[in-house]
């Protein structure tokens, strides 16, 4: 009978445990903690206390990400009331601006802007924009999280593009067409990566889509 054998024998027979109660306390196996031999017993107690050392850690990382997102949520809500309140468009773009480069702590923000510019003036957001970019924008169903190398967009921050590393592109979209592109940087090549979730991007970009859309129309 081999290792497998004994171990299927006593799954399926546990009352053996029952009927040799006293061998429990005389076998001696090794300590997962050292050279020294415990009982079966004190090895159990032994798994038991890992085990719950894991799921405290587990519970722990499950609270943080839980604060995280909250705090995520909080600084969402806030920026969907400042553009909510927003009257025109110089103030929609100062509410993207502020909010994501301040309680989003995001360095670099650039709003651009296919429509034509029906009060803008000189706004910066409706410079003339390639074709390529925005056939690029219009094909993404969810934003663009990645390395900044080989993004036209990157070229929009002029000499701060080229320490820019990392970058997130969201689209603005009014139902079924796109007019404009949200993009943000980061020198942390890590910031915007392709695994990241995207929801609270996807959420800041139907906002400030429908403030545009809204103050453009």
């Amino acid at each position: 009978m081999d290792a497998n054998e004994v171990a299927e024998y006593l799954k399926d027979h546990p009352e053996f445990f029952e009927q040799y109660a006293d061998l429990l306390s005389q076998i001696d196996i090794p300590s997962p903690h050292g050279n020294s031999a415990i009982s079966i017993t004190e090895r159990q107690m032994a798994t038991l206390r890992d085990k719950a050392k894991q799921l405290e850690a587990k519970m722990a990382e499950l609270i943080r990400f839980g604060e995280e997102n909250d705090a995520i949520g909080d600084k969402v809500h806030e920026l969907c009331v400042a553009l909510t309140v927003a009257a025109d468009l110089p103030a929609v773009l100062r509410a993207i601006y502020a909010h994501l480069g301040g309680a989003f702590a995001v360095p670099h923000v650039v709003v651009r802007l296919w429509a034509a510019n029906d009060g803008g003036g000189a706004s910066a957001e409706f410079a003339p924009t390639a074709e390529s970019i925005r056939t690029t924008v219009a094909a993404l169903k969810h934003p663009y999280c990645g390395p900044a190398a080989g993004q036209e967009t990157a070229d929009w921050f002029g000499e701060r593009g080229g320490h820019v590393r990392s970058v997130a592109q969201v689209p603005l979209r009014r139902g079924d067409e796109t007019f404009g592109v949200l993009v943000l940087a980061s020198e942390e090549a890590h910031r915007f990566y392709p695994e990241m979730g995207t929801l609270y991007l996807d959420r800041i970009g139907d906002m400030a889509a429908a403030a545009l859309g809204r103050v453009l129309s």
